[in-house]
């Protein structure tokens, strides 16, 4: 855990006490600080109340004296669609708002950086699709080539659960637009860009805002090295204004599965099935990812381009890159092959809880059988009708079933409602050479916790068959 000291002796205010606010509490409480804390969800309070932080209910303004600095959990609304009652308490009591991720950049070991042999190394990637995998990825190169790393953020620990900073450490950080649209400071020494595609508009007011929270990262142009994926608009953006803060090209990489890139300084890019870094005017390496049986799909390969470049700006040799691709084991419910039964492949992408999501696990199969639905995003399953001519069904399940059901109106579709049901269906239907393929393009609410929850239903529902 990293400590927190810089509030010692003060009061510190927590709202929203899940994983990432308790581990607040914690750095706060170890760092010397008075802590009260609030969840609107009584269960948790009870559930959370032995931490030793006081319980006050931050939505009455009798509550506020004294108090230094709010701590707002990722889930909670900062702005919009509303905000929550306590953060304009806040403001109107004057009072600093930060997150988990402020607080980690903020922590006291950045002032310590001139004590260490081997400065510590902080990688942020940020994105809409791919993220969790790229910075998996990431990881897994950087310890398979001996390095001290560890990562969190939005994925497995939050920033403050980390082990604290120690000589050569190098920590890779997943970053939601949650968590970088409220953080009072972010730096990295390499800021990575996945991918854009519309999602969480609500929480940011529009796809303008959810942009805007998710370029935090490169806004100032302090990082050594950007890797920048350029092929939505959003992503040339980004390269185009970084090109102009830096007048150099040194410190930033352009990455594309689209296009080539030999018109840049250094990019790296996939070309016929190859990862290609071309530098300076030449290919100083490629990698033929169709032997690589973990890495299939567009969108894997370019996890696999970003997770290259990333690693290279450490100075990482290509040809250990390339034999730790062929050990990385990818994600739960991420494009995850779960069986194979009677010739027909089952393949999990809960995770696929938007439209750009699933329309890259659909491109990565034939002969499917679709299952899909839950709460819908905006625009719903609109921008993936030129692949339904390659699916052989589609099994509607959760909220979305009846606005899905006209949008598919043309093609073969079933109701199902729950996914027991559309398991039983796809399966009862299937043929040899088809792939039963779970990618709902939806938030999973609607029946369950989480998509990890959703998966594992899926799984279960595969093995019992």
């Amino acid at each position: 855990m990293i400590k927190i000291s810089r509030y010692k002796d003060k009061t510190v205010a927590v709202l929203g006490l899940g994983l990432s606010g308790t581990t607040v509490v914690k750095a706060l409480l170890a760092g010397g600080a008075h802590v009260v804390g609030w969840d609107d969800n009584e269960e948790v309070r009870q559930f959370t109340s032995a931490m030793g932080y006081t319980v006050k209910d931050l939505n009455q303004a009798d509550n506020w004296k004294n108090i230094e600095l709010l701590v707002v959990s990722p889930g909670i609304p900062y702005l919009y669609p509303e905000p929550h009652p306590a953060v304009k308490l806040a403001w109107n009591f004057g009072v600093f708002i930060d997150n988990d991720v402020g607080l980690f950049f903020r922590a006291d070991f950045w002032s310590e950086m001139e004590n260490y042999d081997v400065k510590p190394k902080i990688i942020a990637i940020t994105g809409s699709n791919g993220k969790s995998t790229t910075t998996a990825m990431i990881n897994h190169i950087l310890n398979s080539f001996g390095h001290d790393s560890e990562m969190g953020g939005n994925i497995g620990k939050p920033v403050l659960d980390l082990s604290p900073i120690k000589n050569g450490d190098i920590k890779v950080l997943e970053l939601s637009s949650y968590q970088l649209e409220l953080a009072s400071v972010i730096h990295s020494d390499v800021s990575v860009f996945v991918n854009f595609s519309k999602d969480h508009l609500d929480r940011h007011g529009g796809v303008g805002g959810y942009f805007a929270a998710k370029s935090r990262l490169f806004d100032h142009g302090n990082s050594n090295y950007n890797i920048v994926g350029v092929d939505e608009p959003e992503g040339r953006f980004i390269e185009s204004k970084l090109r102009r803060e830096y007048f150099s090209n040194s410190g930033l990489i352009p990455v594309s599965v689209e296009s080539s890139l030999i018109s840049r300084d250094w990019g790296v890019f996939l070309k016929k099935n190859f990862l290609v870094e071309w530098k300076k005017g030449r290919q100083i390496y490629s990698i033929d990812l169709r032997t690589i049986s973990n890495i299939f799909g567009k969108h894997n390969k370019q996890n696999a381009c970003l997770a290259y470049a990333t690693c290279r700006t450490l100075g990482l040799a290509p040809r250990q890159i390339e034999k730790s691709f062929s050990d990385f084991r990818t994600l739960p419910h991420r494009s995850n092959l779960v069986a194979q039964k009677n010739g027909v492949d089952f393949v999990d992408d809960s995770k696929a809880t938007n439209a750009n999501a699933a329309e890259k696990s659909l491109s990565s199969f034939s002969n499917i059988r679709w299952i899909v639905g839950g709460i819908h995003k905006d625009g719903g399953i609109e921008s993936l009708k030129h692949l339904f001519p390659k699916i052989k069904k589609s099994y509607l399940i959760g909220e979305s079933s009846e606005i899905f059901s006209k949008t598919l109106h043309d093609y073969p579709y079933e109701i199902c409602k729950t996914l027991i049901e559309a398991v039983n269906a796809a399966h009862k239907d299937a043929e040899p050479g088809d792939t039963i393929l779970l990618a709902p393009a939806c938030a999973s609410f609607d029946q369950f916790r989480n998509f990890q929850e959703r998966g594992l239903m899926f799984c279960q529902l595969v093995e019992a068959l």
